[in-house]
């Protein structure tokens, strides 16, 4: 499924609205060009999960860890851009925290694949202009964790709406 995001602060409402999805254990992969909106898109995750503090690209930490305030899940922001391979994916060992939390990989496909057979990827591509800040997001559900998460259980309609 796809949909066109026409900003930035569209992208971090797409963000809230994917949260009410996760649970512990999800994982999530993110592709797109520098730019193209994966962080803001985790910000808006994080928002919605109601995690604790700024959540910024991890470039060069790698990974960055964010509380719940409450009694939801925690928040593992991954940001595999520098990695070379799945195993210095699993030198992160974010097994160790992904029963407990919702796992969010940006630059991951193909790297982190391995992690869970059910998880989502996500593809923002940008628009051709460049004075254009639309983005086309394209989600793609893999496994049977996902099965029918595009038709929301409470009668709202889509979670992309």
């Amino acid at each position: 499924m796809s949909l066109t995001v026409a900003t930035a602060d569209e992208m971090h409402a797409l963000g809230r609205r994917l949260a009410v999805w996760l649970r512990p254990g999800d994982l999530i992969i993110l592709s797109g060009e520098l730019g193209s909106g994966k962080t803001q898109l985790t910000q808006g995750i994080g928002q919605g999960l109601d995690v604790t503090g700024a959540i910024i690209s991890p470039t060069f930490v790698l990974a960055r860890l964010h509380r719940p305030r409450g009694a939801g899940p925690m928040l593992v922001h991954v940001d595999a851009y520098r990695l070379a391979s799945p195993a210095e994916v699993d030198d992160l060992d974010l097994e160790a925290y992904m029963p407990d939390a919702v796992t969010v990989v940006e630059w991951g496909r193909g790297l982190a694949d391995h992690l869970s057979g059910d998880r989502l990827d996500i593809e923002i591509t940008r628009a051709d202009d460049p004075g254009d800040d639309t983005r086309l997001v394209v989600v793609r559900a893999i496994g049977d964790r996902w099965r029918g998460f595009d038709q929301d259980t409470r009668g709202e309609g889509r979670w992309l709406n």
